[in-house]
């Protein structure tokens, strides 16, 4: 089990994993096919270079028309970044008696909100939005998220410093907050031939954003925003399918993204790489307990619903599932033994799940009886928590582990609507069997399904288009915008040949 201390001993979580380091080359392959820049301190962040031993190289090559935008954007960043003479002049648009003006470097500035794999997703389509509209990501990381991370830009840093003058403002963001650009435009504040807007608007892009906060994705609004010097963001939700259906970025997006399933694949992979003590943890456990073999198989279990989906229910879903679709075997419950065969293979099954039911009920059929193919099959989970926590920094730290662990999976099991497995589907390439949610203590038929592509969904998408003022279904509009498999409003990107 993952029971850690508060406290780390920094050499024993380097421990193991540093050894390599004296040997290990860094090129073109450990680079991601040139997705990740060089210059990087290895010592810093091991996972950076030493991840590709960790997982087979990826059949999705990122564009070379976003390995640019990624160099480019760098180079912006370095140029910007926190405490840069930029930054420092367009810092003082803040002030009250200043309107704003044309700056040198433009910023958008993440507010977190929601649980750990809905920070991560909603990162990843700030850091989007940042490249497509030339604007500088800076990252709110409280006390709750810090050494997660590494550092994902070279030479400067991501994170908002402590004393950025808005902060105390924080505190008071929410959907009701006078400046967002919703409120904003609802009130007449501003509308789409405003000269002189104001020196930072805030978007709420949240749970239970409304139409006029939505009209963030309208085209004419697009260009009102480009004004602004100061974009500060809310949001609980992966926007960037709603991107590909706006104009002005389709042709940047196309370029950046001709296989479209891959937005998340790439950004991810790019953006989020375990810290060292991240690294240690997970380098440990899957030395310990995956590493050797055969096949791994992830199952990823989140009960939303007990009244609606018990314990005893979901397992049963599970093994409907797995069996169904050849994941696991099926055990001998007419014998107690078999005998060993010279090409017996073995599987791991990770569960990460709050609860330890799962674990303790798969992992005693497969000790109880023998596989049927003759399979041998262990069975793991890193922790426990019981209940989801929020503001825990080692709460995050163990969500953060057992995401990564199980994008380190050859087969993936995930739970409808949960992000957490969005996350670990997207870093690890894998095309999920999603778990449908039980309604009424019911086992669904079917119990799962294949997912269209690897891309998250974005749950709670707008359904007004801007330039017929009307509502449209959205999922219609082009060939690699559909609706997805576990949330039917919800849209996701998926392969342009689907």
């Amino acid at each position: 089990m993952l029971n850690l201390p508060e406290e780390f001993d920094k050499v024993n979580i380097l421990e193991g994993i540093a050894q390599n380091a004296a040997h290990f080359d860094v090129g073109v392959n450990n680079l991601l096919g040139g997705l990740l820049p060089s210059g990087f301190d290895h010592e810093s962040c091991l996972s950076r270079y030493q991840s590709v031993q960790y997982r087979k190289p990826s059949t999705k090559k990122p564009s070379p028309y976003l390995l640019s935008k990624l160099r480019n954007y760098e180079n912006l960043h370095k140029r910007c970044g926190p405490y840069t003479k930029s930054y420092n002049e367009t810092l003082n648009l803040l002030e009250p008696s200043n309107i704003s003006s044309p700056s040198d470097c433009k910023y958008m500035v993440w507010k977190a909100q929601a649980g750990l794999g809905n920070r991560i997703l909603t990162m990843a389509a700030a850091f989007l939005y940042a490249i497509l509209t030339n604007r500088v990501l800076l990252v709110e990381h409280e006390s709750d998220m810090v050494d997660l991370f590494c550092e994902p830009f070279p030479n400067t840093s991501w994170l908002l410093p402590l004393d950025f003058p808005l902060k105390n403002e924080f505190r008071k963001l929410n959907q009701m907050y006078p400046r967002t650009f919703g409120n904003m435009l609802k009130n007449n504040i501003i509308n789409a031939s405003t000269d002189l807007p104001p020196s930072f608007v805030y978007l709420f892009l949240a749970f239970r954003n409304d139409h006029y906060d939505k009209l963030f994705y309208c085209e004419e609004h697009q260009a009102l925003l480009q004004k602004v010097p100061w974009l500060i963001v809310k949001s609980d939700e992966y926007f960037i399918p709603s991107f590909f259906l706006m104009p002005s970025f389709e042709q940047e997006l196309d370029k950046m993204f001709p296989d479209k399933e891959t937005v998340f694949h790439h950004l991810g992979r790019y953006l989020f790489h375990p810290s060292n003590k991240a690294w240690g943890l997970i380098t440990r456990f899957y030395q310990s307990h995956l590493a050797k073999a055969d096949e791994r198989i992830g199952i990823q279990i989140r009960v939303f619903d007990p009244k609606s989906s018990s314990f005893e229910i979901v397992m049963d879903q599970i093994l409907a599932c797995t069996l169904k679709e050849n994941l696991l075997p099926e055990v001998d419950k007419e014998r107690f033994i078999t005998s060993p065969s010279k090409n017996q293979t073995s599987k791991a099954i990770l569960i990460t799940s709050l609860h330890p039911e799962f674990y303790e009920n798969m992992r005693d059929m497969y000790w109880t009886f023998p596989t049927l193919s003759g399979e041998v099959i262990g069975v793991y989970q890193p922790s426990h928590e019981q209940h989801q926590q929020f503001g825990d920094g080692m709460h995050n730290m163990k969500a953060w582990v057992e995401m990564y662990l199980l994008s380190l999976s050859d087969f993936l099991v995930t739970s409808s609507w949960s992000t957490f497995g969005y996350v670990a589907q997207g870093l690890g390439g894998l095309k999920p069997w999603i778990l449908y949610k039980p309604e009424q203590q019911v086992i669904p038929n079917p119990a799962c399904r294949r997912a269209m592509s690897m891309e998250p969904c974005f749950h709670l998408p707008p359904t007004y288009d801007c330039k017929a003022k009307m509502e449209v279904d959205m999922g219609t509009v082009v060939p690699y915008v559909k609706y997805c498999e576990d949330a039917t409003s919800g849209l996701k990107l998926v392969n342009n040949n689907l």
